[in-house]
């Protein structure tokens, strides 16, 4: 695996004039903040070598460089998914990349349900926390030297630092936001109710298929690291309601515009 990242990285230097500092990854239906990147080149994850390719929609599939806050940065338009069939090798393939680029801070951000009560549809919640609920860890097998050490210390995932500053930018901006743990899990089915009130029993306030298994990679490789999740359903929806992946995107869509102003203004704090 460490031939073929670096197989990517020179493929990905060569068609690039800049060195990101940042490292962005986009969730379900907040893609438009690839739109906001200035000076932008965009390759489709199809035409990169290696590179794993998104099947869901509203994951465009595409890396887009440029400038955002002042700042280099490359940002995902679209993630992959364990859940796709994808190993977790392949699932954190782009960050394994973007260290080798020379990335240093990772934003993520995803599409998740709200466990909290007080929580409602189309909340953003700064991620202060997560709970890894996959069947599998990104780290397991042959550990990668050059990219971390095998037992990497769990305690202050999410930078406290990058946290605070989200907040004030947050008020800053009349911007409501909420704060709370993430926990992940494999997917695609939604969960159940009776999965809703154990990750609740967990202590975790939001719920999604994605964000650890990257987060994990990245911590152990040094960058640090801020998550937003834009709360597209409720655990309590109204009687006779299901929520859809559509629900989801349209929902994600309308917060993003949002959750855009805070990681552009975080970014030109950095």
């Amino acid at each position: 695996m460490t031939e073929k990242f670096r197989e990517t990285a020179e493929f990905l230097k060569q068609q690039i004039s800049i060195r990101p500092e940042v490292g962005i990854i986009l969730g379900s239906g907040l893609g438009g903040l690839g739109t906001k990147i200035e000076n932008s080149v965009a390759i489709s994850y199809s035409d990169i070598p290696n590179f794993p390719v998104s099947t869901v929609e509203g994951h465009s599939g595409k890396l887009i460089f440029g400038q955002l806050g002042g700042k280099n940065v490359v940002a995902m338009q679209g993630r992959f998914h364990y859940y796709e069939g994808y190993p977790m090798a392949q699932v954190t393939f782009p960050v394994r990349v973007m260290k080798l680029l020379g990335v240093t801070s990772l934003m993520v951000s995803n599409a998740a349900g709200g466990l909290n009560p007080n929580f409602k549809q189309g909340d953003l919640m700064l991620i202060s926390d997560h709970i890894n609920f996959f069947p599998e860890s990104p780290l397991r097998g042959k550990n990668l030297t050059e990219f971390g050490v095998r037992f990497p210390d769990m305690s202050k995932v999410y930078d406290h630092t990058y946290l605070k500053m989200a907040k004030e930018i947050a008020d800053s901006l009349n911007i409501p936001v909420q704060e709370g743990v993430y926990i992940g899990s494999s997917g695609p089915a939604l969960e159940t109710p009776a999965e809703y009130r154990l990750f609740r029993i967990f202590g975790a306030d939001a719920t999604g298929m994605s964000t650890v298994p990257e987060v994990i990679v990245a911590h152990q490789q040094g960058m640090r690291v801020f998550g937003m999740s834009v709360i597209t359903n409720v655990t309590t929806p109204a009687d006779g309601e299901e929520t859809t992946h559509e629900e989801v995107q349209d929902v994600a869509g309308i917060a993003e515009p949002k959750m855009t102003a805070i990681i552009k203004a975080l970014i030109a704090k950095l």
